[in-house]
């Protein structure tokens, strides 16, 4: 099993996940975090993982002017895309690996990330640092997906990948997004990172809606990771998967503005 690319959001894959992902997945879930951030009151925040920038708009809509967001990222094509879309007010776009962050101790009243954490190698190293540059008091918020059974467009594709490849089926969605979803885990990884206190942990569902059982499957395939398993493996073109997998979404749940059941666990980890 190759993982070496898990966190590849490269090539054509962040123009993919933001016009189809994004929508259909994490605005709801921005949405919910800006509003426990603005809730915070803070000062400094600093996101960590920001993709393209979901969250980075949404906490630029929910917090007054002067407050600092600094918004980072590993891939510098993802931190592009999310600077050129851009927000209404100031925000400092910087590439930086979430495992050796480029700050000053307890510079920051906040760390959030939106489900980004799932993808760090080193989990416990990437809390760790959170902890370091946030200041007394501050803390980490972060969410989760939960298991991929819960998440049901991801499971739909999962499933349908799993018959099309049945030697050796492409396990990106469940091994990473969809893999870190165990309460406990997180809060014992915390707890190694430096966190004494307990993490509050609420688990979330909403709704996913998108336009056509083809845009859902076009965007897991796509403008993911997911892509490139898929182009590794012989046999089936990565066009001819993206069919299976509209096809088995459009059997579960109707070819044309559909919606199925999102479920994620948001963390609060106080310093």
């Amino acid at each position: 099993m190759n993982t070496s690319n898990d966190a590849g959001f490269t090539g054509s894959i962040p123009e993919i996940y933001e016009r189809y992902l994004v929508p259909m997945l994490f605005e709801p879930y921005a949405q919910d975090l800006a509003r426990r951030v603005a809730a915070a009151n803070p000062s400094r925040v600093l996101e960590i993982a920001a993709g393209t920038g979901a969250v980075t708009r949404a906490m630029a809509d929910a917090l007054p002017g002067q407050v600092e967001i600094v918004a980072t990222d590993l891939n510098q094509a993802m931190l592009d895309c999310a600077a050129k879309l851009g927000t209404h007010r100031q925000v400092t776009w910087q590439q930086a690996d979430a495992t050796q962050l480029p700050f000053d101790d307890t510079r920051f009243d906040l760390v959030v990330c939106q489900f980004g954490v799932m993808f760090f190698p080193d989990k416990t190293r990437a809390f760790s640092e959170a902890r370091r540059v946030l200041r007394r008091g501050g803390a980490l918020i972060f969410n989760v997906w939960d298991r991929i059974e819960e998440n049901e467009f991801a499971d739909s594709v999962s499933a349908a990948l799993g018959t099309l490849f049945a030697v050796d089926p492409p396990r990106f969605l469940p091994r990473v997004p969809y893999g870190y979803f165990d309460p406990a885990v997180v809060a014992r990884d915390l707890a190694d990172g430096g966190f004494d206190t307990p993490p509050r942990i609420e688990t979330i569902a909403k709704r996913s809606r998108t336009a056509s059982a083809e845009a859902a499957a076009y965007a897991f395939c796509q403008g993911t990771p997911l892509r490139g398993e898929i182009e590794a493996r012989p046999g089936t073109t990565l066009d001819d998967a993206t069919a299976a997998c509209a096809a088995a979404i459009r059997e579960r749940f109707g070819g044309n503005a559909i919606e199925g059941k999102l479920q994620a666990h948001v963390a609060v980890a106080q310093r």
